[in-house]
């Protein structure tokens, strides 16, 4: 007999007259809370892998949730499954019923994180000089210098915040300075982006519209920079864009919007949520934390093995574009597949003991950074930052203890992050 399927809550039905929004995430806010989605993760891929997710009021191609790590990985390289989620009748026919960033790319503002070949290949050709091997070693200084510093200001109070003093304002600062945002628009870009990161998954009406807010503020101030730069070039990326842009047509003036607001983001958000969310998960293994501290050569791995244990980014869409069979189902053209990194990340088919920490795992074939095609063209990027932040902490502060086990996440289920993370040293 088959199994039953985990039940996947329904959206609440509005008020008279109020427009009812179609809650594209709710499989992942069903995964028990935000606290821990991991065991709703595994009891879903363990009785339904290949879940259809009711979608109330919606007749057409629908939406699938895929959480075995071999489904995750065949599908992030299967060119019958697009990035471009407006393709999806769901997403094209209720627009209105959309969130806004939904919205904007049906409006053209597309980043390369939304476009399939050959407009993902063109784009990604341009920005990827940028994140060269030789550039990204030649950070190193500049980044240790910049963790020494946010590191001396926190030790002089003995209890800190390691989102706030640390995990929030170094990788924000490094992709800022690539991109030629000028330090005293740094805070001003934290503000509009944790907004902006916060509430534009949030069920909260409010945070949604703070977060469309924020994202005007920081279009605009993305619009003023690149105007600026066409204006006086300067040895940064937009210029180095606008150049190419001139020369071979190589970017829209959307494309070129939208691949700044996409870099300053993916540029800092999901690096801040790596080290937030390792800090936490090392502190709450105090032997793991220990090992790390005594045994500094472990240090690669441990980025590695805290990538998969909780990641930054739990899940992304795609659009399949033509009937394919998954285990014997059938996914219509036309379907929104969710695709859950974090679940395929602790699979025990390919994790042994997924649920532990383990700093040495090795071979650990995580998908953190996706995989294919789309592959995270910031991870050597973000693998520096974290190294850096951790070998600093580890060093500084060995005695490190938690003083809140519970601390409070945000309520974007995809980019997984804390608001805050108090540590205290220990006696």
């Amino acid at each position: 007999m088959a199994s039953a399927a985990p039940n996947v809550p329904r959206s609440e039905p509005k008020a008279s007259g109020e427009t009812q929004n179609f809650d594209l995430l709710l499989p992942l806010r069903s995964a028990g809370s935000l606290e821990n989605p991991y065991p709703i993760y595994s009891l879903i891929r363990t009785v339904r892998p290949v879940l259809e997710v009711p979608v109330p009021g919606w007749d057409g191609p629908g939406m699938w949730m895929l959480t075995r790590y071999r489904d995750v990985h065949d599908v992030l390289r299967d060119a019958r499954f697009s990035v471009e989620r407006i393709r999806a009748p769901l997403v094209r026919d209720n627009l209105d019923r959309m969130p806004e960033f939904l919205r904007q790319s049906a409006q053209g503002l597309r980043s390369m994180l939304i476009m399939d070949p050959p407009d993902h290949t063109r784009v990604r050709k341009l920005v990827n000089k940028a994140f060269t091997p030789k550039r990204i070693a030649a950070l190193r200084d500049h980044i240790e210098t910049l963790v020494g510093t946010l590191l001396d200001e926190a030790a002089e109070r003995g209890r800190f915040d390691v989102i706030h003093d640390l995990a929030e304002p170094l990788p924000a600062i490094v992709i800022a300075e690539l991109l030629g945002v000028p330090a005293s628009d740094h805070r001003r870009f934290r503000e509009w982006s944790s907004a902006l990161i916060s509430g534009m998954a949030s069920p909260n009406a409010d945070a949604r519209a703070a977060a469309t807010e924020a994202g005007r503020h920081l279009f605009g101030y993305l619009a003023d920079t690149i105007a600026d730069r066409r204006r006086a070039p300067r040895e940064d990326l937009i210029s180095a864009m606008i150049e190419a842009q001139e020369e071979r047509d190589a970017l829209s003036d959307a494309e070129l919007l939208a691949t700044s607001n996409l870099l300053l983001l993916a540029g800092h958000e999901t690096t801040t949520n790596l080290i937030g969310n390792g800090m936490l998960a090392l502190l709450r293994e105090p032997a793991e934390w220990r090992r790390l501290c005594d045994t500094p050569d472990l240090l690669p791995t441990a980025i590695e093995e805290l990538l998969r244990f909780d990641g930054p980014v739990q899940a992304t869409l795609r659009v399949a574009l033509e009937d394919v069979a998954i285990d014997g189902h059938a996914i219509p053209a036309g379907a929104l597949v969710l695709v859950s990194i974090g679940a395929a990340n602790h699979d025990p088919a390919v994790f042994a003991d997924p649920d532990e920490l383990d700093l040495a795992r090795d071979p650990n074939p995580h998908l953190a950074f996706g995989f294919g095609t789309h592959f995270c063209l910031g991870a050597p990027l973000a693998r520096l930052e974290a190294q850096l932040a951790f070998e600093a902490l580890t060093r500084r502060f060995p005695k490190l203890a938690l003083v809140d086990d519970r601390p409070e996440y945000r309520a974007n289920p995809v980019l997984r992050g804390l608001v805050r993370l108090e540590v205290e040293r220990a006696a």
